[in-house]
């Protein structure tokens, strides 16, 4: 390597390093204390909104009246999100998943291992084999008792309703895009939504639950996939959420709705968290797509 690896701090040269670019550190021990728990570079992530912005990008000095204090705030505020985020997405998953293995044991108990009892997009190209291969896997690894059953009196075949309860989001949402596109439009209608528009859904709420899985930074993200919404007037309650949709309040409110419409009880843990916000004035909750009033003019968010 032509480059030298970055020296090794200290904790304390941590904070000075800090405090030279112009961080209030407050209480140097308890600052240090803090380095010991959470590492510097994780932390890193939640001062970069306090680093001055210029026309050639991020300077490594901060913003004046930035302290350290704030960034713990909002980083313990992230992880009350992500933990929230996770519980909440937990009871929309499991409907999702029951609700696509009874429509698709309607077909056949075994649809999920038959093509030809599936849609177009598992009878061509490679995605339905590579699936397999995958759905496999999950199999073999699982320790749940129902598969040792099945396996015992079955010789391991699961029936669908039975084998959505082993995939992971990801395999999930693959099997909903092999499925006939009436089974789609069911399992997407108990959604309140259309089938492109329920897959488009499935796909971010994949990526921000892998993000709260990761414990990656989740407050101020900016999404890669913008959901497809329905047309303005269907729902007036997600109508009255002026918000960017790939802002982490956006894909927060897709689970509001899911939950809603579901039928899967008020869930008010995410208003909660999202209340908690820390009163910093670098970085408001803006940065995480909120609306002026949310809490008072979103039905959902009540």
């Amino acid at each position: 390597m032509n480059e030298e690896v970055k020296a090794y701090k200290t904790y304390g040269e941590q904070v000075d390093i800090l405090a030279q670019r112009g961080m209030d550190m407050g209480d140097r021990e308890l600052a240090i204390h803090t380095l010991r728990r959470v590492n510097y570079y994780r932390l890193s992530g939640y001062w970069y909104p306090f680093r001055k912005q210029t026309s050639s990008g991020r300077q490594d000095d901060f913003y004046a009246g930035a302290r350290f204090s704030d960034v713990v705030a909002l980083y313990n505020f992230d992880a009350r999100l992500r933990a929230a985020t996770f519980s909440a997405l937990m009871p929309v998953e499991l409907a999702i998943r029951a609700l696509l293995g009874h429509e698709l044991g309607r077909i056949d108990p075994c649809a999920h291992l038959i093509p030809s009892k599936l849609g177009p997009t598992a009878q061509s190209g490679d995605r339905y084999p590579r699936w397999l291969e995958r759905y496999k896997g999950e199999l073999n690894k699982s320790r749940e008792d129902f598969v040792a059953h099945h396996d015992k009196k079955y010789g391991g075949r699961l029936p669908v309703w039975a084998a959505t309860e082993l995939m992971d989001w990801g395999s999930l949402t693959y099997l909903y895009g092999f499925a006939p596109r009436h089974v789609q439009d069911t399992v997407a209608e108990a959604c309140g939504l259309s089938a492109p528009q329920l897959t488009s859904w499935l796909k971010s709420l994949n990526l921000v639950r892998n993000t709260c899985a990761h414990h990656g930074r989740l407050f101020n993200r900016v999404h890669t996939i913008v959901p497809k919404l329905p047309k303005v007037g269907r729902h007036p309650d997600l109508d009255a959420v002026s918000t960017e949709w790939n802002r982490t309040f956006g894909q927060l409110t897709l689970i509001q709705f899911l939950s809603d419409r579901l039928d899967l009880g008020r869930n008010t843990l995410l208003p909660a968290v999202m209340r908690s916000f820390p009163n910093v004035q670098i970085v408001p909750i803006s940065h995480m797509g909120v609306p002026h009033g949310w809490q008072y003019n979103c039905a959902l968010w009540v």
